[in-house]
Order: C-alpha cells, then sequence, then structure tokens
C-alpha cells in the first residue's frame, strides 16, 4: 500500500542583539488550533505584504487518469506554487552539490517557515527574503495562507492524511508588535506560545520539540539539539508537514522480493523490491524514466525520475529545475508499466543558515544588517540559524482485494508491451499536489 508517512518540521530562530528585554506588552497567548475548515479572509492594515492587490489567478492543475478534476475552492494562488516550486528547486540543488548521499526534505515546509519570517523584516532584509523565495509581487501572506489552509483541506478528507501546522514562541516579557502576531495568527494560524528562553532555555527547547512530535506523530523528535537555543533567542517560528497516503495502485508484499541496487558510491547491495506491473502515469527519453504513482484520492501523487545510467544522477539533477519538472509532467501518459521499486525509509536533517545565506539572504543573519523592525520596532532582532528535518519511509501495504483489483484493471487497457522501470539505482523522488502542481517533498535515493 503505503508511502507510510512523509513528514517534516522546520524552525526560524530569531535572537536579539544586546539581549534586550523591555517589559512586556499584552501578548495575548493562545493555544493553537488545527483548523480544516476555510478561515477568514480578513487582514490586518499595514500587514507587510509587498504591492496592494492585483487579482491572484488560481491554476488548478488538471489530470486524467484517476487524478481529480474538480478545483478545490481552497486552491493555492499560482504565484504562490511557483514560488514554493522554484525556492525548491534552488535549494535541492545547493544540498545535493554537499554530499551524494541521501537526501529528503520539504521545501513547502521551509518556505512557509521563512515568509512568516518575511512578514516581520523590511528594508533590504526584506529584499533579499523575497529574491531568494521567488515571492510574488503581492499579496505574498494572502497566497501562502491560502497554501496552508489548502493542504489541511486537503487533509480532512477520508483518503489520505496530510496537514500543516504553525507555531510562534516567543520570549515571555519582550514587546512583539500586534500587528505581526496578528498577521502570522490570522493567516498562519500560528498562535502565540510564550516560553522563557532567557532564564529556561533548556525547558524551552523541550517544549518546542514535544509540540513537533505532537504535529509529526511522535516521527520527528529532538528537532532542535541542543545548543542551538541561547540566553538571546527571542522568537522561534516552527512549521510542521504531515503526509501519510495509500497508493491507488497498492503493491503485493508476497511479490516484495531482495533484488540488487546499485549505490551512488558505485556499491552493490540487496534491497527489498517491490513488484508490480500496472497502469501508471509514464513518460521517458533517451536519458532518464519518469514514473507517477497517485495516492488514494487522487489529489497527490509521487514522481520518481529515474536516470538510464548508474551514475547518471547527478547529471539529471543538473539539468533540473521547475520548467523542466513541468516538462516531464506534461508529457506524463497512462500505461501498463512494470515497476521494480526498492522499499526505502530516509531521515534528513540540516542547519540551513549558510546555505541560505549563500542563496543570497546575507543580511538576515547578523546585526547589523539585519532588520526585522517589522517585528518589534527595533533593528535587535536577527535570524540566528534555520533547522529543518525530515522524514519519509515508503512500502507496501493493503488488502490483497486492492491489490487484485489493480492488476486486472492494468490487463485489461494494455494494447503494446509494458515498459520496466527498474529502479536499481540511484533515483530522485518528489511528493507533489497534483492539482496545483506544488512540491511538498522531494528527495534522492541513493542507497536504501
Amino acid at each position: 500500500m503505503t508511502c507510510r508517512c512523509s513528514l517534516a518540521a522546520i524552525v526560524v530562530l530569531l535572537s536579539a542583539h544586546g539581549g534586550r528585554l523591555d517589559a512586556a506588552e499584552d501578548a495575548r497567548p493562545e493555544a493553537l488550533k488545527l483548523r480544516i475548515a476555510a478561515e477568514s479572509s480578513r487582514i490586518p492594515e499595514n500587514s507587510g505584504d509587498r504591492d496592494q492587490d492585483p487579482t491572484l489567478t488560481n491554476a488548478p492543475n488538471s489530470r486524467e487518469f484517476g487524478y481529480a478534476q474538480v478545483q478545490s475552492p481552497e486552491a493555492p494562488p499560482s504565484e504562490v506554487v511557483a514560488s514554493m516550486n522554484h525556492f525548491a528547486w534552488d535549494l535541492y540543488s545547493r544540498l545535493a552539490g554537499q554530499s551524494q548521499e541521501n537526501l529528503f526534505l520539504s521545501p513547502a515546509s521551509i518556505s512557509t517557515a521563512l515568509v512568516m519570517t518575511y512578514a516581520g523584516a523590511r528594508e533590504n532584509t526584506a529584499t533579499q527574503m523575497a529574491e531568494v523565495l521567488h515571492l510574488p509581487a503581492s499579496r505574498v501572506h494572502e497566497g501562502f495562507g491560502a497554501m496552508v489552509r489548502y493542504l489541511n483541506h486537503l487533509g480532512s478528507q477520508e483518503d489520505l492524511e496530510l496537514s500543516m501546522a504553525n507555531a510562534l514562541w516567543a520570549q515571555q516579557g519582550y514587546p512583539f508588535l500586534t500587528e505581526f502576531t496578528e498577521l502570522l495568527d490570522t493567516r498562519y494560524d500560528a498562535g502565540l506560545r510564550l516560553v522563557d528562553f532567557a532564564g529556561e532555555t533548556e525547558a524551552a527547547r523541550q517544549t518546542i520539540n514535544e509540540w513537533v512530535e505532537e504535529q509529526t506523530n511522535e516521527k520527528i523528535q529532538d528537532l532542535i539539539p541542543r545548543g542551538v537555543l541561547s540566553g538571546d533567542t527571542r522568537l522561534v517560528l516552527t512549521n510542521a508537514i504531515y503526509f501519510l497516503g495509500n497508493w491507488q495502485q497498492p503493491f503485493d508484499a508476497a511479490k516484495t522480493a531482495p533484488l540488487p541496487f546499485t549505490t551512488g558510491a558505485g556499491r552493490q547491495v540487496k534491497t527489498p523490491t517491490m513488484h508490480q506491473e500496472a497502469r501508471f502515469r509514464y513518460a521517458e527519453d533517451a536519458t532518464a524514466q519518469c514514473l507517477e504513482m497517485a495516492y488514494e484520492g487522487g489529489d497527490m501523487a509521487m514522481t520518481i525520475l529515474l536516470p538510464r545510467q548508474t551514475d547518471g544522477l547527478a547529471e539529471l539533477e543538473g539539468r533540473l529545475d521547475a520548467s523542466a519538472l513541468q516538462q516531464w509532467t506534461d508529457r506524463l501518459r497512462p500505461q501498463r508499466v512494470s515497476v521494480f521499486l526498492p522499499k526505502f525509509s530516509t531521515t534528513a536533517e540540516f542547519q540551513l543558515k549558510n546555505v541560505l545565506s549563500a542563496m543570497g539572504m546575507t543580511d538576515a543573519f547578523t546585526v547589523p544588517p539585519a532588520d526585522f523592525s517589522g517585528m518589534d520596532g527595533t533593528r535587535e532582532l536577527f535570524v540566528q540559524e534555520v533547522v529543518h528535518k525530515a522524514f519519509v519511509d515508503v512500502g507496501e501495504e493493503g488488502t490483497e482485494a486492492a491489490a487484485a483489483t489493480g492488476v486486472v484493471v492494468g490487463v485489461r487497457s494494455a494494447p503494446q508491451p509494458a515498459p520496466e522501470f527498474r529502479a536499481d539505482r540511484p533515483f530522485l523522488f518528489l511528493i507533489r499536489d497534483t492539482r496545483s502542481g506544488a512540491i511538498l517533498f522531494i528527495g534522492r535515493l541513493a542507497e536504501p
């Protein structure tokens, strides 16, 4: 059956230069509540959104062969999807070049947390963040807030589990601007919670980590390691995303067998490999094959890009960006395919300060010149670190009836010999929303 789960969490930590701690204003802490239904569209005045008001358009991505055709009322703006996907490839390319090992992350989680941080950025700090994140020219928080609500709307359906949760963790007694905290609560459902970084740093770390564990079904633990927080930390922004989906075409566990896999280092290992022959969306060219396997419900899918050559992943990664992925997915057509896919799970964690600085977001991490005066009215705050952790587990479960039904459907519409998609070498994979095209997770498997 399943890609059992994919999940990720991120924290953005902001510290005060010099450790200033003023008398508290009325911070009005609220318990975070996950709201599946649509939120109010109100937005506080002077919210910090870029230019006001051109109408944003929705661009649902209509799909054939089992994919949902009806546009959700919560469909995110196409500008937001484009922003997230461009940032996804920029960040993935940077991280992929640092090693040849397994890699997995949620660009949706990272970009959402950074956009919440951008809500308090001003002047050149805001300009740099907007450029790195490829933000649209207007109504940024309205659009990204719509994405959060859209994903939680998908997750409210019976066929899959999908949720995105946000929270603000503020130093008690520190006077954050009401306009900033209200914006994040209104648009991102990021309820404000007070902790004592200055006096009880370790207790604050444990409290935040426990919240992340709860939001990710206890799969992501110890997101913030010891030593990352300090007595000067003033604000932590957290985002967690969780996904659990059943394959539309389940694998039969009885057909899983140990088969050879050639790793990125060139070693051959035996790994449990699932197999089925059924109808999937598929495309190929002389350099690579592309397979898309839908999850139940039809909104989410895993897209796998497999190079023809055992050592061809780096070259394939070098050619890919948001436009190239779109070209691949536009060419996908339903046909019968013989699929060999290894079972795998992987965890990855990153401290992204240096990577984001190299991408052009330099001012945010140093005082001066960091300007987050939209948060507290001063220029004493700066981003201390951006921490991200992600986990994925791909396997096969499900009933025999579901597997048999899938095989029968495939047999009835197979006029040509089935191409073989044998993932016995490093490959790149994504988990996408097929309506909007938004990339929620991206990774590569170099060694099962």
